[in-house]
C-alpha cells in the first residue's frame, strides 16, 4: 500500500458565505492524499497503474473553479468524491482546503477544512412481500448502483422465506448485495431509506409486510452501535434468509464482532 500526495495546489476562485466572496476570487490551497497499492506501477514504470498526481490536479481544478460552494468543507468533499469517483484503484482520498484570505475579523495563518472518504465493502439484505416483489428488488439494485458513491459488485440469488417477527403475513423474496461504496455509514443508511421510499416503502407498522427493506449487514470491519444505526446487523445470525444469501456472495466474509466465517455459521 502507498499514497500520492499533493500539497499546496495554489488556485484562485469564489467559495464563500458572503456575497461577495461568490465574486472576487480569492487564492485557496489545496492538499491531497490518495491511498493506492502501486507496487504494479513500479514494477512496471506505468503511470496508468497508479493514481496520476497531474489528474488529481485537474480533477481538483475541475471542482473548485466549475462550482460555487457556501463552505470549504463541502469544497473538500466533493473533490475527495471526484478523485475517487475517477480512480477506482484508490483506496481512500483525503483533500485539504485552507483559505488564507478567509474575511475573518482575527489574526491567523489560513482557515482550513479536511474531508476523508474512503472505499469500503458493505453488504446489505434486502427483502419484499408485498406486489411484484422481484420487481422491487430489481428496483433496489438499480437503485443503490445507480446511487453517486455506490458500485453493487454482487447479488446473490433471490430466495423465498417465510414472514420473520411475527407481523408479516406474506412470504417474502430475499437476497443479498455486496456494494462498493465511499459513502460514510450514515450517508449511506440515508441513500437506502430514499430508495425504499421510491419503492413505495410505508412505515406503517414494525416488522410488518413492505414493498421493500433494505438492511446494512456489514460496513466493512466497522463496528457501529448509535441511535438509528447498529452495525453489524445485531439479528442477522438468527435470520436464514440473511445468511444463505450472505453465504452465497460472501462466504469468507469474517464478522468483526463474532470472528466467524460466514462459511461456519
Amino acid at each position: 500500500m502507498g499514497k500520492v500526495i499533493v500539497k499546496k495546489l495554489k488556485i484562485k476562485t469564489c467559495h464563500g458565505v458572503n456575497g461577495f466572496e461568490k465574486k472576487q476570487p480569492q487564492r485557496f490551497e489545496f492538499s491531497a492524499e490518495v491511498g493506492c497499492d502501486f507496487y504494479e506501477a513500479a514494477k512496471n514504470d506505468e503511470v496508468s497503474l497508479t493514481v496520476n498526481y497531474s489528474t488529481v490536479c485537474k480533477l481538483i481544478t475541475a471542482v473548485a473553479t466549475q462550482n460555487v460552494f457556501n463552505l470549504i468543507e463541502t469544497l473538500a468533499c466533493r473533490c475527495a468524491e471526484a478523485i475517487l469517483e475517477n480512480f477506482p484503484q484508490a483506496t481512500y482520498a483525503t483533500v485539504r482546503v485552507e483559505k488564507p484570505q478567509a474575511p475573518v475579523k482575527a489574526k491567523f495563518k489560513t482557515m482550513a477544512a479536511e474531508a476523508t472518504l474512503r472505499r469500503e465493502r458493505a453488504y446489505l439484505s434486502l427483502g419484499s412481500s408485498l406486489g411484484d416483489k422481484k420487481a422491487y428488488l430489481d428496483f433496489a439494485v438499480k437503485g443503490l448502483n445507480s446511487t453517486r458513491g455506490i458500485k453493487v459488485k454482487k447479488v446473490s440469488s433471490y430466495i423465498e422465506s417465510a414472514p420473520y417477527g411475527g407481523v408479516a403475513k406474506n412470504t417474502f423474496l430475499n437476497a443479498c448485495a455486496e456494494i462498493e461504496t465511499y459513502l460514510p455509514p450514515r450517508a449511506l443508511l440515508h441513500e437506502i431509506n430514499r430508495i425504499e421510499t421510491e419503492g413505495e416503502r410505508i412505515r406503517a407498522l414494525r416488522w410488518g409486510d413492505r414493498t421493500l427493506d433494505i438492511d446494512i449487514i456489514f460496513y466493512g470491519r466497522q463496528v457501529i452501535c448509535e441511535e438509528g444505526l447498529i452495525i453489524p446487523h445485531p439479528d442477522y445470525k438468527n435470520r436464514r434468509f440473511v445468511l444463505d444469501p450472505l453465504r452465497e456472495i460472501a462466504p469468507d466474509f469474517v464478522c468483526p464482532v463474532t470472528g466467524a466465517r460466514l462459511s461456519e455459521l
